[in-house]
C-alpha cells in the first residue's frame, strides 16, 4: 500500500482513538457539546447518502427524528438504549419505505414539498393520539443516562453511517444512486430498478436518523409533538449537508462541526435573533459555495496544479 492510501486509514483510526479516548480528559460541557456535533453529522451524512447521490432534497429529517424520539419515550424505562435505537431505526424504516412508495415517484419540488409536510403530518397525529388517548401532551423522562454513555452510542452509531454509506457507494447500489441523480430516466432505461433503489436507501436514511434521535432523547427531561417533530431540524440537517458538499461520504460532517459550534455562539449571544442568522448562512452557503466545502477545496487544488502544470514554481 502506498503513503498516501495509508495516511486515511491511519488517520482515521487517530481520529477515532482521540475520539473514543475525549470523555476522559475533556469538561463535561465539551462532552455535551459533542452529543450535539455527532448527532447532526450522522443525520447529515444520513441525508446525503440518499439525498446527495439522488438529488431528491428531503426535508423528512424531523419526521424521522421524532420517530426515534418517541421510541424511547415509550420504551427508555424498560429496554436498554441500544435496543431502543434498534426499534427507532426499524420504526424510521418502515415509515420511510411506505411513504417512499407512495411519494418517491415525485421529484423536483414536489418531492420537496412532501417531505416538509411530511413532518408536519406525523406531528399532528402525534399530538391528536397524545390528547384523545393519554390525555396528556407531555411524555417525562425519567430515565438517568449519563453524557458519556450516550457519547459512546452516538460514537458507534457515528461509525456504522459512515460504514453503511462507504459500502453504499463502494457497491452498484451507489452507482445506481449516481445514476438516478444524473438522469432518472436513463438508469430506468438500462435496466436500473430505479423504485427499489430509492426506496431502499431512503429507508436505509431514515433509519440512521431515527436511531439518532432515540439515543440523544435521554438528554431531554420531557419529549412532545412540538419537540420531537421540530421542523427546524430538518432545515438544518440541510444546511449543514450543503456547506459541507455531497461529493464525498465525509463531506457532510465538514458542515455539520462548524455549524453547530457556530450554532452553538449564536443561540447563547443572540438568542432572538437566531432564525434570522440561520436564513443568512443558508443564502450564503446557496450562493457562495454551490458545491460545498469539499467541491471548494476540490476547486482550489484542482487550480494549483494546473497552474504548476503550467509552469508554476516546483
Amino acid at each position: 500500500m502506498t503513503p498516501q492510501r495509508l495516511a486515511w486509514p491511519l488517520g482515521i483510526a487517530a481520529l477515532l482513538a482521540v475520539l473514543a479516548m475525549l470523555p476522559s480528559f475533556a469538561a463535561p460541557y465539551t462532552v455535551s457539546l459533542m452529543l450535539s456535533v455527532l448527532s447532526y453529522v450522522i443525520m447529515a451524512t444520513a441525508w446525503s447518502i440518499f439525498s446527495g447521490s439522488t438529488r431528491y432534497v428531503s426535508l423528512a429529517s424531523a419526521a424521522f427524528f421524532g420517530i426515534g424520539a418517541y421510541a424511547f419515550a415509550y420504551y427508555g424505562e424498560e429496554l436498554s438504549l441500544p435496543i431502543i435505537a434498534l426499534i427507532g431505526a426499524a420504526a424510521g424504516f418502515v415509515v420511510a419505505v411506505v411513504v417512499g412508495l407512495a411519494t418517491l415517484r415525485l421529484s423536483g419540488i414536489y418531492f420537496v414539498v412532501f417531505t416538509f409536510g411530511l413532518s408536519e403530518l406525523i406531528r399532528q397525529l402525534m399530538i391528536w393520539w397524545e390528547i384523545n388517548q393519554t390525555r396528556t401532551m407531555v411524555r417525562h423522562i425519567y430515565v438517568d443516562v449519563w453524557a458519556e454513555d450516550l457519547y459512546y452510542h452516538l460514537l458507534v452509531l457515528c461509525v456504522i453511517t459512515f460504514g453503511i454509506g462507504y459500502l453504499i457507494q463502494r457497491s452498484k447500489l451507489g452507482l445506481a444512486l449516481r445514476a438516478i441523480g444524473e438522469d432518472e430516466a436513463v438508469a430506468n432505461h438500462t435496466g436500473v430498478n430505479t423504485t427499489f433503489t430509492k426506496v431502499l436507501v431512503f429507508g436505509i436514511s431514515a433509519a440512521m436518523i431515527s436511531a439518532t434521535g432515540a439515543l440523544l432523547t435521554p438528554r431531554w427531561t420531557y419529549v412532545d409533538p412540538n419537540i420531537a417533530f421540530n421542523p427546524l431540524l430538518s432545515f438544518l440537517v440541510l444546511i449543514m449537508a450543503l456547506l459541507g458538499g455531497g461529493g464525498r461520504l465525509y463531506g457532510p460532517a465538514l458542515g455539520a462541526v462548524p455549524m453547530v459550534l457556530l450554532f452553538e455562539v449564536l443561540s447563547a449571544t443572540f438568542p432572538h435573533q437566531f432564525n434570522i442568522v440561520l436564513g443568512a448562512c443558508f443564502v450564503i452557503i446557496v450562493f457562495f459555495l454551490p458545491a460545498g466545502a469539499v467541491g471548494g477545496i476540490e476547486s482550489l487544488v484542482a487550480r494549483f496544479r494546473a497552474w504548476r502544470a503550467a509552469g508554476g514554481p516546483s
